[in-house]
């Protein structure tokens, strides 16, 4: 599944990044502690999440996140916008609160992270 899949998914409004939306998505991890994401994500992952500051991009970035959807209607600000096209990163919002976001995936079929290790060893 790609992120302009994901998008249409999550009825997300594109911030930044339409150059990249053909990006294929293994997995998919909500999270809000970025220690968690560092912990568990794994390749092509696409993080959800509430938080909107610009840690946010520098994980995603060292955990080879393919793109970020911020859920509950959350948009970042310009400066965490300009660090995520400076990291090729493309930022989504969903007024979706994280539970039913995860859940709209998981039910198209879009596993965790967890899962993806499962799948595919690693």
């Amino acid at each position: 599944m790609n992120l302009k899949e994901i998008q249409k998914m999550l009825e997300a409004e594109l911030v930044c990044g339409a150059e990249w939306l053909g990006r294929e998505v293994a997995c998919a991890c909500g999270a809000d502690l970025m220690s968690d994401v560092l912990a568990f994500t794994k390749e092509r992952t696409l993080l959800l999440t509430g938080m909107t500051n610009i840690q946010v991009i520098r994980t995603a970035e060292m955990s080879d996140c393919v793109g970020i959807v911020f859920v509950r209607g959350k948009k970042p600000g310009q400066d965490v916008i300009e660090l995520a096209i400076e990291n090729k990163l493309p930022l989504f919002v969903t007024n979706f609160p994280m539970y039913e976001a995860c859940g709209v995936l998981y039910e198209k079929g879009l596993c965790g992270c967890a899962r993806a290790v499962l799948r595919h060893g690693g």
